[in-house]
């Protein structure tokens, strides 16, 4: 396998980490949004948060909590913008949140893609319908 994150966690490629346990690695993002942007990712190699084994989840996200409070206290900021990719936009195959700190009228705008609206409430209710029928068939 060839994953950069995975040669993160190794040790072969460096990267200016700020937190390690035996579930995450989280280190600086070489390419910031701002000073303080993180990535936290778990040690073992899954490409998305719905690879992650449900017993990890939780271990998992206690370390992004913990690593959110320290970045908005660490950089002083307002808040924290905290995002993961899953496939799509996802620029290394490797399960990754990235914490990012936030000040208002910092120039990042909100989201970064488009937001519309339901044609009406009948549409609206046919995407609902359908979630939920995908959550009843997951759960048997």
């Amino acid at each position: 396998m060839d994953c950069l994150f995975c040669a993160i966690v190794d040790g072969e490629v460096p990267a200016h980490r700020v937190f390690e346990d035996e579930t995450v690695v989280a280190f600086l993002d070489h390419r910031p949004l701002f000073p303080g942007h993180v990535l936290v990712l778990p040690r073992r190699h899954v490409e998305t948060l719905t690879d992650l084994p449900p017993e990890d989840v939780g271990p998992y996200f206690v370390r992004v909590r913990r690593i959110t409070g320290a970045v908005e206290r660490g950089m002083a900021a307002a808040g924290s913008f905290v995002a993961l990719n899953n496939r799509v936009s996802q620029s290394v195959p490797h399960l990754h949140v990235h914490v990012v700190p936030r000040n208002r009228k910092d120039g990042l705008r909100g989201f970064f893609w488009p937001r519309g609206r339901y044609a009406d409430e009948a549409h609206a209710g046919e995407v609902a319908d359908r979630l939920r029928t995908a959550l009843r068939d997951e759960a048997g």
